[in-house]
């Protein structure tokens, strides 16, 4: 089987001819050193500078065993590598709750993509695993060498992962709130970053012949996001109107800010745009594994900034304008002063 072939077949003219979408503002050759923060030794100086300044960071010990990421990459990139078509029925037959998904990072609350205009197809395909039903979904095989026993050890590895991912995003977390002054109950801090919530997608890029974006421009709607990156690169942020490379470094996570984590530091911190470009030079795919951590869904969240809402009034909007526009608007929506506040 050629490598062609485990692509769905709306992505592999893209890939062959190099016709995917691409963002008219491409033009940059600039790399850029995020701040780094300690786990172990945690300077809230730079923390703070780099909530404020660019909304990203990366961290290094983060205390995840690197044989556990070695294995989880292993074993995803096995699954991304089965044909299109086996992929689809393995998903849709076991009953699992990881779901396969492709085009595009824009997906419902069941994890299912977005139906948009093939115009903003993305080179990506992914899998996204909400953490809170893997426990309840061990899936019996009979063959250890199985597509279902591949799964299996999969559900495994990201039940051992997200209980990382949940103890990192706490303690960033506190630890942001402590640099904002928020006085928040243990209840409040508890609503706004809601463990419940984690959610984990598992994502394969794959080169063009041509220049194209594996995810198109965009800001995250959750609180935080914890991204483990393999060393190929693609990640790239805005600062003012300037977009710059993130070089991958091994052994160590990103933290981008989402939006909630904007708006619950009243405007303080940012939340990042970023996109991944897929480099028509690289030969190489390109892996990554992103945690999202939202606020419970119905627990209001004020600011002075936008006006409250819940985070299920906010992702119901966001996906109401996939659909209708395309692409997220996002936080303009949630602004009184806003021509776009509904």
């Amino acid at each position: 089987m050629s490598i062609t072939e485990s692509h769905p077949p709306a992505l592999r003219s893209l890939i062959n001819d190099g016709e995917a979408p691409v963002e008219p503002v491409l033009i940059q050759d600039k790399d850029i050193q995020i701040p780094v923060i300690d786990l172990e030794r945690l300077d809230k100086e730079i923390l703070t500078q780099a909530c404020k300044e660019l909304g990203i960071f990366r961290l290094e010990n983060h205390g995840i065993p690197l044989t556990l990421t070695s294995r989880l990459q292993e074993i995803s990139e096995s699954l991304f590598r089965l044909p299109s078509e086996n992929k689809r029925e393995m998903f849709a037959g076991v009953k699992s709750p990881i779901s396969y998904f492709s085009g595009t990072g824009a997906l419902s609350r069941s994890g299912d993509a977005l139906k948009r205009d093939p115009s903003h197809v993305n080179l990506v395909e992914g899998l996204n695993v909400p953490l809170s039903k893997l426990p309840a979904s061990k899936i019996s095989c009979d063959d250890d060498d199985s597509q279902e026993a591949k799964l299996e050890s999969f559900r495994v590895l990201m039940e051992e992962y997200g209980r990382h991912m949940s103890r990192i995003a706490v303690s960033m977390f506190e630890a942001m709130v402590q640099t904002l002054n928020l006085e928040l109950s243990d209840e409040q801090k508890s609503e706004y970053l809601s463990e419940s919530t984690g959610n984990i997608r598992v994502y394969r890029y794959t080169p063009s012949s041509g220049e194209a974006l594996g995810l198109e421009v965009h800001t995250d709607s959750s609180v935080i996001a914890i991204i483990k990156e393999d060393e190929v690169g693609g990640l790239q942020i805005m600062k003012g109107e300037e977009w710059f490379r993130v070089t991958p470094v091994a052994n160590t996570l990103i933290i981008n800010l989402g939006d909630m984590m904007q708006v619950i530091s009243d405007d303080e911190y940012k939340s990042v745009k970023h996109r991944v470009k897929v480099e028509k030079s690289s030969k190489t795919e390109r892996h990554s594994v992103c945690y999202f951590v939202f606020p419970k869904r119905e627990s209001v969240i004020k600011s002075s900034k936008y006006k409250p809402f819940t985070y299920a009034e906010f992702e119901a909007q966001v996906q109401a304008d996939v659909k209708s526009h395309g692409t997220k608007i996002g936080l303009p929506r949630f602004t009184p002063k806003s021509p776009l506040f509904l």
